[in-house]
């Protein structure tokens, strides 16, 4: 298992795929945003070897050296992102996932006009500014998966169905269909509306307002990579709370004004302390006081019909290891699950040769080591995968029972 430490770094490149021309190069060190780039020589190898391969009707997907693994991808035969990352054990599985998110982030901000009939090469470069702080939130230590798992993070408020009653008059008052409610980039309630969203915006509209400052409003223009990736759509914001915000997901109406305080206290001030509850439910994701068992570190459950998740790290924090590390721990053994054990469905054409229900693995282990002892646990049932971060004196015959147990707990929930 890969664990990202002080000195990994990640370098994302985007080029024009026509000409070779470097739109923006953006790179992480250690999780954080860095300034160091790439030497001109080393971007124009890693794009030319990609063209020579295209040129002789050879597609090259991914290269490992030494100490680096490499992923190339294009889109629309104008668009062409390479990412470089020397984190120990990384997998194609995740690096393919992100130049996807980062292509879908560009059709977010920019349309996909732009980016597929690039006119002028410097104005797309000058456009492509405003989505590098969701680009560069990619290549960090999120607090979030859904640019791995292409779930919809979520949270479970304490007062769940008062929330949904509430959210749906407050759309129905200001005529708007998809509406949500976020905190910290997660969903924690939305209309029917906005469930219906298409990945992967779905994903990246809780995301970008997750990565943008704090503002009391915003008028944000933005397309849906997915369901209008060439007509913007208005993205309006409200901070009900710090952290906790409003959105929109309109046409020309209603006009920002329209959203004045007085409609926000009539819907949202009877919910004050409900609201106040949800603020710690970022990093948590679950109400204070859901039992788990003592030995969870951290968990992931994915719906995959649904497309939500929860991904906490929180349990036990006086524990060993760190949150930031149980991310990484977990989000490694989610990429080792999904490429290896439990791969997605297969499609309707090919169902007649899929492997037989009783091949397929309901469940896996992993124990790490040496000296640490923490044990990573999966399990699929039905349309719901969860996965476990537990501690060294979880008994290991007893994964399976305790893995079990916290699903039946928690599938009502999601």
């Amino acid at each position: 298992m890969g664990d990202e430490g002080p000195g990994s770094t990640v370098h994302l490149l985007c080029l024009a795929a026509s000409s070779g021309v470097p739109l923006f190069c953006r790179s992480s060190s250690g999780g954080a945003p860095s300034r160091p780039q790439l030497p001109f020589s080393v971007i124009g190898s890693l794009n030319g070897v990609h063209m020579f391969g295209q040129n002789l009707d050879v597609q090259l997907n991914s290269a490992r050296t030494e100490d680096t693994t490499v992923v190339w991808k294009s889109f629309h035969d104008s668009i062409t992102l390479i990412v470089l990352s020397n984190e120990e054990g990384t997998s194609e599985l995740r690096l393919e996932r992100m130049l996807h998110m980062v292509f879908a982030a560009m059709v977010l901000i920019v349309g996909l006009e732009e980016l597929t009939n690039i006119r002028n090469v410097e104005r797309l470069k000058k456009e492509l500014r405003a989505s590098y702080c969701l680009i560069d939130s990619f290549l960090g230590h999120s607090e979030l998966s859904g640019d791995l798992t292409q779930c919809v993070d979520c949270v479970i408020p304490p007062e769940g169905a008062l929330m949904q009653e509430t959210l749906s008059g407050f759309a129905e008052a200001t005529g708007t269909a998809f509406v949500s409610l976020l905190v910290s980039g997660r969903v924690v309630a939305a209309t029917e509306g906005w469930w219906r969203l298409g990945m992967p915006e779905a994903v990246l509209i809780p995301w970008l307002v997750g990565s943008l400052p704090p503002q009391a409003a915003r008028d944000y223009p933005v397309y849906l990579p997915h369901g209008s990736p060439t007509v913007p759509h208005r993205l309006l914001t409200l901070t009900l709370l710090r952290g906790l915000e409003l959105c929109l997901l309109c046409g020309p109406r209603p006009p920002l004004s329209q959203l004045d305080p007085q409609l926000l206290d009539r819907w949202w001030q009877p919910l004050l302390e409900p609201l106040r509850a949800c603020l710690p439910l970022g990093p948590r994701a679950l109400p204070d006081g859901f039992p788990l068992h003592s030995d969870i570190l951290g968990l992931l459950l994915l719906h995959l019909e649904l497309r939500r998740c929860l991904f906490t790290v929180e349990p036990s924090k006086d524990k060993e290891p760190s949150p930031e590390q149980r991310r990484r721990l977990l989000r490694n053994f989610y990429t080792l699950v999904a490429s290896t054990h439990f791969p997605p469905e297969p499609g309707p054409a090919e169902k007649e040769d899929a492997v037989h229900p009783a091949q397929t693995p309901r469940a896996c282990y992993l124990v790490l080591g040496p000296g640490t002892g923490w044990q990573l646990v999966a399990l699929q049932l039905g349309l719901r995968l969860l996965l476990l971060m537990l501690s060294p004196q979880s008994p290991t015959h007893g994964l399976r029972s305790l893995a079990t147990h916290t699903l039946q707990a928690l599938t009502p929930l999601l």
